[in-house]
């Protein structure tokens, strides 16, 4: 089990996978994955460059916490705003693929090489050359990130 914004899921998501997309835009997620997702997932635009995938769970505790954003704030609505508008219920089809709609391929630069990966509560889908990359930086600050961690759990 893990947390997210003091809700507690079941389904944990966690792993890196390499697929390829076709020139349509389907995609197979892992079996592993698909097996927590039952009929469709919700797709929507993430943070650092990627596509966030989440099941029925997942969405409604992450659309739940965007619920509690004030709608008389202007970064909050803009923010609303992207995410409903960037967000697809994609249905996976008989070989366990979804489609990736056109405008959500643009916006992660996905083509043909990509990468799943589990962050928890939800799956990440990145270009694989964009992921490569964040692993370089981030692999160099592995130490000082979990050090940071560490101090706000003693706050």
């Amino acid at each position: 089990m893990g947390k997210s914004g003091g809700r507690w899921w079941t389904t944990v998501f966690f792993g890196e996978f390499r697929h390829n997309m076709d020139a349509k835009g389907r995609m197979s997620i892992p079996a592993k994955m698909r097996n927590e997702c039952g009929s469709l997932v919700y797709v929507t635009r993430g943070h650092e460059g990627c596509l966030d995938v989440y099941n029925e769970e997942g969405w409604q505790a992450f659309y739940s916490e965007l619920s509690k954003l004030s709608n008389k704030k202007r970064k909050a609505r803009q923010y609303l705003r992207i995410i409903n508008a960037k967000t697809r219920e994609c249905p996976f089809d008989k070989m366990g693929r979804i489609n990736i709609p056109s405008d959500l391929r643009a916006l992660a630069h996905l083509e043909k090489e990509c990468v799943v990966i589990g962050a928890g509560d939800h799956m990440e889908i990145w270009n694989a050359d964009s992921w490569d990359a964040y692993c370089d930086i981030s692999d160099d600050e592995f130490d000082e990130l979990s050090e940071m961690l560490e101090e706000d759990e003693e706050e």
